[in-house]
């Protein structure tokens, strides 16, 4: 080891799912969104300026902050935007979890929060799920440096409630705490509705699920005025210039059609509805998953066996070697023709001995 690596900052990255260069596989490991985004899309695609690419885009990204200040009934000086919600959440975690008391976030969850603990420098607490793989509420009851969850939760789809998610920032006040609701537009109620009582709820969501722009990276915050000037400022002391103008232009234009988020949430809802039937039917089990995907373990074939299989048929899944998950897989719902194609494909190889 060279004597400037003792200097390095060293971290165990985060894994993302796997993005194939293949064209003829059903790709269900990732969370997108099986359908195109929203025609407005297309048409403020279409009639961008080219030229204006050659200018900084706007810093405060004023037409895209409106549109979605817009959509939760808010004025702009609560809404923060970011490339993708992992930007605002690690600007988050940067900005607010500056303590020497642990945060605290759930053992199994999205698997970004340890990694940008480790990155800060935060110490972390992990609290368990309970073995319905469900967030107890009580154990965030506690002295701690603050408090991160997603609602629905990543990668179970376990839906905590908003009385209990309340509750937990409600025995919280002292520090923030940040509802991660990537996945709140396929099931449950935002909890949006609380950051007006609660001066330190910081409420993250994003683009890249219910609305198809996960290739645009288009992530935002809700919260006090007092909590997005916290963030606004950090933000500016790395780069001004965080959102590209295509961003902000195509997120303006899919954040005012409702109609067609309403039209495919609807269709992603009824297909994850049917995929719980096929899966119960097939030996599978899972939890009572409202999000756009299925976290799911079959009685007697293994995961690792299941996923390998997927693969070779040019089905993507995602499994997670880790403790207490290592034998499930979260399957991502897709068009109800992709879903045919995968139940037939699991019939198949579920018979053969």
């Amino acid at each position: 080891m060279g004597k400037w690596e003792k200097n390095v900052r060293t971290v165990v990255p985060y894994v993302p799912g796997e993005q194939p260069k293949r064209r003829d596989i059903i790709k269900l490991n990732t969370n997108e969104n099986p359908y195109p985004p929203s025609p407005k899309v297309t048409e403020a695609l279409a009639q961008m300026n080219i030229d204006g690419l050659r200018k900084y885009p706007d810093p405060a990204a004023e037409r895209l902050v409106s549109a979605i200040a817009s959509l939760h009934g808010l004025p702009n000086e609560q809404v923060f935007v970011g490339v993708g919600s992992d930007d605002v959440l690690a600007m988050a975690f940067l900005t607010f979890f500056n303590g020497d008391k642990p945060i605290l976030f759930p053992d199994i969850t999205y698997s970004f929060y340890d990694v940008w603990a480790d990155v800060f420098r935060i110490p972390y607490e992990c609290q368990p799920l309970d073995a319905s793989f469900q967030i107890v509420k009580e154990d965030y009851d506690k002295e701690n440096g603050g408090v991160v969850f997603p609602n629905p939760n990543a990668p179970t789809g376990a839906l905590l409630p908003l009385d209990a998610v309340e509750d937990i920032i409600a025995h919280n006040q002292d520090v923030v705490v940040i509802v991660d609701e990537a996945y709140i537009d396929f099931g449950g109620i935002t909890a949006a509705g609380l950051i007006d009582k609660y001066e330190n709820l910081l409420v993250v969501r994003t683009f890249s699920k219910s609305r198809s722009l996960a290739g645009m990276r288009i992530g935002y915050a809700l919260g006090s005025r007092k909590l997005i000037k916290y963030l606004s400022d950090v933000k500016y002391s790395f780069n001004s210039y965080t959102m590209n103008e295509a961003a902000l232009v195509l997120g303006e234009a899919a954040a005012l059609d409702r109609a067609y988020f309403e039209e495919t949430r609807a269709r992603i809802i009824a297909t994850r509805e049917r995929a719980k039937k096929e899966f119960a039917a097939l030996g599978f089990s899972f939890a009572d998953s409202q999000a756009n995907f299925l976290f799911v373990t079959h009685e007697s074939r293994p995961a690792a066996e299941l996923f390998a299989a997927l693969k070779e048929a040019g089905i993507y899944v995602r499994y997670f070697k880790k403790p207490r998950i290592d034998n499930y897989l979260r399957i991502t719902i897709g068009t109800d023709e992709e879903m045919e194609e995968l139940y037939r494909f699991l019939r198949e190889y579920l018979l053969q001995i």
